[in-house]
């Protein structure tokens, strides 16, 4: 089932209006999981980081052994492409995909045929300024490197997050702060996390258990360019709980306020609005 709407489809070398079908039931994505996408996005007729996030979605199906069919700026191209078809000021989510295609050996190992490709647009507004979520904790982990792909943006690693995010709505908040195996925070189950404590911005160590995403750096970026004192190190949830800001940051909605995590409120404050006018100054003088 689709997320959004007014979807059009990118497979076969050509643009197809629609949720077009892209696999069959042999693909060795179907049956052994080896799917790798990345997301980007397109507003007001810009797509900011989109180069970044093209090249990620090809290093992400080279760490699943798979064989990318295009270059990160062949993807490039493509989308632009396709968002051409859209009005100027429609915001569209750019989801650029590869999956397996042949079996290796056993058929476990994915095959050295090319992978298969695709990039679909979907029409997803952009979240309301105002929009906010509330945390819990969760009983679930990240992974560690020897245990699955925590390098790729990989479609097998997401049913973690969904139990995760099924735990958190079933105590009644809206997504989950979540540790590493360790004890330590590593991201919400949807984003990376950022927290705010007398004006310096933390942010968790990138430690090999998450992505430490594209937008999440140029947050970082901007805010240290603005003369923010910003410190990726080790938290844990009493860090979050003595914070006077929290906010998550994603490629769908770049910054989402946080008002709760598990009784302990916070408002949304001056660091959390100027990140995202940082950003949003940003986007604007990106041609890539």
């Amino acid at each position: 089932m689709a997320v959004g709407t007014n979807i059009k489809t990118y497979f076969g070398g050509e643009w197809h209006d629609g949720d077009v079908p892209i696999m069959r039931a042999a693909d060795h994505g179907s049956w052994q999981g080896t799917t790798v996408f990345d997301g980007a996005r397109y507003v007001d007729g810009m797509a900011p980081d989109l180069r970044a996030h093209c090249d990620r979605v090809v290093r992400s199906a080279q760490a699943l052994s798979l064989q990318p069919s295009e270059t990160g700026a062949e993807i490039f191209e493509i989308a632009w492409d396709g968002l051409k078809l859209y009005p100027k000021g429609t915001p569209v989510y750019i989801r650029p995909m590869f999956w397996g295609v042949a079996g290796g050996y056993m058929g476990i190992m994915a095959g050295d045929a090319p992978a298969g490709f695709c990039i679909c647009l979907e029409e997803i507004p952009m979240a309301p300024p105002e929009a906010a979520a509330r945390l819990t904790t969760t009983r679930f982990h990240r992974p560690v490197l020897t245990d699955n792909v925590c390098n790729a943006k990989a479609g097998c690693l997401y049913p973690n997050n969904a139990r995760m995010l099924a735990e958190a709505r079933a105590k009644g908040y809206d997504n989950a702060l979540v540790c590493d195996a360790i004890g330590n925070v590593a991201e919400t189950a949807s984003a990376n996390i950022f927290m705010i404590r007398d004006g310096v911005v933390f942010t968790p160590v990138a430690n090999g258990t998450f992505l430490s995403g594209i937008t999440r750096a140029r947050h970082i970026s901007n805010l240290r360019a603005d003369g923010v004192e910003v410190v990726e190190t080790v938290l844990g949830y009493d860090d979050f709980r003595a914070a006077d800001e929290v906010f998550m940051s994603g490629n769908l909605n770049k910054v989402t306020p946080v008002t709760e995590f598990d009784g302990t409120s916070y408002q949304v404050g001056p660091v959390t609005r100027r990140v995202r006018e940082l950003y949003w100054d940003w986007a604007a003088t990106d041609a890539a």
